[in-house]
């Protein structure tokens, strides 16, 4: 189109480039929060993302007439969603581009037709291959920092998708919250009938529980009947908790990741949250060597973020409704205010996810960073 060149990530250089671009492009921004470059390149290697088992992926990089790389973009096909959700369904995700329409038409073009190609009907994103992935264009708060979990695109962006004929699919909201220094009432008094009526109690995992007594499968096994029916999520494969687990268990401090489990010792919740790294993700500036290891390290172990995530919460569909989440909050905020966090903000939740937003009302919840996955027939 024009005079942009957009083409398929083939070579070492491309891939650096396609890697380096989203650097050069919000160098100047104090809200973006960098992916590690190791996490992006593992993305696209079969033998570091089990995703890739059932799944197509393809990244492209648009170059001007100069030859500098002014936009990026990747094309995924989840066979596995497109079965389960009865879709021919190409996705974009990785989308990246300098304010010009015709870098960004360029770059949709390339996937569009790359999805024609491959019998697809229609175009969504930004996602990932899987749900726990990136996903979601951010529609307002531009001046609120990002989060390691989520997108942070420049306010250009919406307007280009509108222009270029794509139209809301769903939104994601995030929830935000002021630690409170006591438990709220509401939830100190429910947790406690959740423990007596109906045996619940919360168990605090060692290292032991996760790699030798199988707590980590427990937990994905968990999620992904809790997460079935939410939009565009597909089932982890036993490769990929296992990939899940050995990367990202070792790194959550297991204070703040509470299971709940029954009278019989069966898992009926969980909470994955820890410790923020935007801070530090921004000094690493998205490289581990030579010294982004330690800034990471540091908010890790010794000197923590004032905010904290919570990642993933999920509870058995059977014991929905029973006070589970009150048990997490009993718990969890007393660990906060000794970690002395601030306050703690969840990840992109459905707009139209009621009960799961509710939950959060006993904390004077505020909503916002809106994201939104777009659309367009092909």
């Amino acid at each position: 189109m024009g005079n942009i060149n957009v083409k398929k990530v083939e070579t070492k250089c491309e891939m650096n480039d396609f890697v380096e671009l989203a650097g050069r492009l919000y160098a100047d921004c104090p809200y973006y929060v960098p992916d590690l470059d190791m996490d992006v390149r593992e993305t696209f290697d079969p033998k570091k993302n089990a995703g890739l088992e059932y799944s197509d992926i393809q990244p492209f990089i648009a170059y001007d007439e100069e030859g500098k790389a002014v936009g990026r973009i990747a094309g995924i096909i989840n066979h596995r969603a497109n079965e389960k959700w009865h879709t021919r369904n190409v996705r974009f995700g990785f989308i990246e581009f300098v304010d010009d329409t015709e870098v960004s038409a360029a770059l949709l073009n390339a996937v569009e037709q790359w999805g024609r190609e491959r019998g697809m009907d229609c175009i969504q994103g930004p996602m990932g291959i899987f749900d726990f992935d990136k996903e979601g264009m951010l529609m307002e708060d531009y001046d609120q920092l990002g989060s390691m979990i989520t997108i942070y695109n420049h306010p250009y962006y919406p307007r280009h998708m509108e222009a270029l004929g794509y139209e809301k699919e769903v939104d994601w909201v995030q929830v935000s919250i002021e630690i409170p220094q006591e438990v709220p009432s509401k939830y100190a008094r429910v947790s406690a009938l959740s423990k007596e009526m109906f045996g619940l109690r919360v168990k605090k995992l060692t290292n032991a529980d996760v790699s030798r007594r199988g707590y980590g499968q427990k937990i994905f096994r968990l999620l992904n009947m809790a997460y079935a029916p939410l939009f565009g999520y597909t089932e982890l494969s036993d490769k990929q908790v296992d990939m899940y687990v050995k990367r990202y268990f070792p790194l959550i401090d297991k204070q703040m990741l509470p299971v709940i489990e029954d009278e019989k010792g069966e898992l009926v919740g969980v909470a994955v949250t820890m410790g923020s790294l935007s801070a530090a993700l921004r000094k690493s500036k998205g490289k581990l060597l030579p010294f982004g290891w330690f800034h990471l390290l540091r908010a890790l172990k010794w000197k923590r973020e004032e905010k904290a995530e919570l990642l993933l919460i999920a509870v058995h569909p059977d014991y929905q409704g029973m006070g589970v989440n009150a048990l997490f909050f009993d718990d969890l905020i007393p660990i906060y205010n000794k970690y002395h966090f601030r306050c703690a903000e969840t990840g992109p939740q459905l707009e139209d996810n009621v009960r799961e937003l509710t939950q959060w009302k006993p904390l004077n919840p505020s909503f916002g960073k809106r994201r939104r996955c777009w659309k367009k027939k092909l």
